[in-house]
Parts: structure tokens; sequence; C-alpha cells
């Protein structure tokens, strides 16, 4: 097993990776605040992994409310999030009580805002089930559910005690979500690692393959890089901003497709070439430069072309983002391959350019 720490002071947390995890609940029980538990989990992901989890924590004496959701990104919403309040006001869950979320990165996001939330604040723990939640969305204290009009836009920022990223998980991932998850493995490389971009030019048939060693180190440099950033900036207010190359045009694709049409990795990598093409327009990269990004991209299996929603419903969706500042959309490009920038001086002629020649 290896740890990672992410280092905010008297909130900072581990990162244990390892396989088999799942079943030790020595390494769980020590994040908890008493011996009472929800786990918050859904209907795909329960009959895979939660009969593991649940015996090893009554074994250790823990007393369990578990709360099966519906699946995808289609049910990241309100209705959704109050049958989690529904199970634990039901259970009469008190605010020692720790939520255990044991999913990909709609369960939790969804539980963290439900942890952050309910009686004004109670402890959780992230289990990711997915690369994608394993690299990303469980690190980091994002927490948030979707609206119509934008993704991810009512939440908190509100930390883990602890995330348990067990490898083993990703053996029962479907492919589709396996390959989704590598556009956020892959980002790291893009913005500030270059090394491991190389390393991951080179080792990505053993990732899809699902190469435990493969995986495992891939899983542990991403979340050291983005342990980095939100130790440097948790609230994203200046180099966390980073972590978001090509979502600002992702979103725009999920929300303008209806959420859970793409996946949010297929989305992401779309729009990694978007960002990429951009930063070309502007002087940034080379030809060259922006056929490595869609090569590696589509090694991984992922989609290098948007769908044709029209560049000015593209700008409309993308007006909603988080990171607009007074009306400027304000957009991470790539200054040259494994540096990213943020920048807010694209003219919409070129933003619209850039995302015209990137969809099908």
């Amino acid at each position: 097993m290896r740890t990672v720490n992410v280092a905010l002071a008297e909130r900072s947390y581990p990162i244990r990776i390892g396989r088999g995890l799942l079943a030790s609940a020595d390494l769980l029980v020590p994040s908890l605040k008493t011996s009472r538990a929800a786990i918050v989990t859904n209907e795909v992901v329960a009959p895979l992994h939660l009969a593991t989890l649940r015996d090893s924590l009554k074994a250790a004496g823990v007393s369990l409310t578990e709360i099966v959701l519906p699946d995808g990104e289609a049910h990241k919403d309100w209705p959704t999030l109050n049958l989690i309040f529904d199970g634990l006001l039901g259970a009469r869950c008190e605010r020692s009580t720790t939520l255990i979320a044991l999913g990909g990165g709609v369960i939790g996001d969804m539980t963290g805002f439900a942890a952050a939330t309910y009686q004004r604040g109670v402890p959780f723990i992230q289990i990711p089930t997915t690369l994608l939640s394993l690299v990303d969305s469980s690190v980091g204290g994002k927490t948030a559910i979707n609206h119509p009009l934008g993704k991810n836009m009512i939440g908190a920022f509100y930390q883990p005690r602890l995330v348990l990223a067990d490898i083993d998980t990703l053996q029962t991932l479907p492919e589709q979500e396996l390959k989704a998850g590598l556009a956020e493995v892959i980002k790291y490389g893009f913005i500030r690692d270059l090394p491991f971009l190389e390393w991951l030019e080179a080792n990505l048939d053993a990732l899809l393959a699902r190469d435990p060693a493969a995986l495992a180190y891939a899983v542990e440099r991403s979340c050291i890089n983005k342990a980095e950033v939100v130790a440097a900036d948790e609230t994203e207010q200046g180099e966390r901003a980073l972590l978001n190359l090509g979502h600002t045009f992702g979103h725009a694709i999920e929300a303008g497709l209806g959420f859970g049409v793409w996946l949010h990795g297929e989305a992401v990598a779309a729009g990694t070439v978007m960002a990429a093409e951009l930063s070309a327009r502007l002087g940034m990269l080379s030809s060259a430069d922006v056929t490595r990004v869609r090569r590696i991209l589509e090694r991984a299996g992922l989609p290098s072309v948007g769908p044709r929603l029209g560049a000015d419903r593209y700008i409309e969706l993308m007006r909603h983002d988080k990171k607009v500042e007074a009306g400027r959309l304000r957009l991470i490009l790539l200054q040259q391959v494994g540096q990213g920038i943020i920048y807010d001086s694209a003219s919409l002629e070129d933003i619209a350019a850039a995302i015209d020649s990137c969809c099908a």
C-alpha cells in the first residue's frame, strides 16, 4: 500500500492506494468519528462491492445504514440528493455519523455535498470505484450537484477524512468508464507533469489492459499532482483552476447534450482538444503539439471531436462556468505541452473558430 497526503493543516488527510483495501476495516475505523456510519452507493456498484465493505466494517463492530441510489450523471440532482437525506433521517443518523461514499464521481460528489449540509456538517470518507474518481473527483473536497444550466453549479468545498483507493475495483469497471478516467490521468501530464505524460505515452497499452502495477503507479502519480495543487489552492482562487483543462468546453458538451449522454471524461477529452486548438491559434502551441494531444487521447479510446452543437451554443453554455469572472471566460489553455495557463483574453471569434474546427 502507498500513501499520498493532502496537506491542509488540521484538515489534512491520507489517500491510501493499494489492492484489497475494501476488506481492510483497520484502515477505515480510525477515520470514523464513532462506531456508526452510513454507506452511500448506487445500484450498479452495490452488487459488486457493497458486501465486501459491509462485512469488513460489521466485523469491526461498526453499525451501518445503507443507502443505494440510482446510477448515472442524470441523477446528480436535488431529488436524488434528497434520497440521501431521507435515508439518514429515517435511520436517525446523528451529527457524529460518518458518511462513506462508495462509487464513482457522482456518488462521491453527492455524498460529500450531503455530508457538508446534513445537520450542518458530518464527517465523510471517499472510497472511489472508478478510475476518474480515483485520480480526480475523490481528492480535494469539491462536492456538488448539477443544474440544467450547468454542471456542478451547486455545492461546497468539504474535505473527506480519508480516501481509500482500492485498485482492485477497477477490474470490474466497464471499458468505456476506464477510458473516460484516462482523460483525467492524461490531463496531469498536459498541465504540469511532462515526465508523467511521457510515461503515459509509453505505458498506455498496459493501462488499457488493466495491469495492476501500471494502474497503481498512474493513480499514485495523479494523486500526488492533485494533492500538491489542492494544498496550494484549496478553494480554486488560482492554480487549482488549471485542473480544469478541457472542462469548460467539456461541461458545455455535457449540458448541451443532456447530462449522462456523454461520460464526463469523454467530454473532457474532446474539450481538451478544443483547448489545445485554441492554444495553437493564440500562438502557444505548434500544430505538432496539437497532434500530440489528439493522438494520446485517441489511443486511449477517447473522442477527439466534439458534437456539433454550434459555437454560439457552446459559448452560451460556457458562460455559466464557475471560472467566469466579470463576464469574461477564463479558460485553461496550454502555454506548452506540460504547462497549463489560465487565460482570459481569447476573443469570442477565436474561441468559436477553435470549437468549429474540433466538432463533427
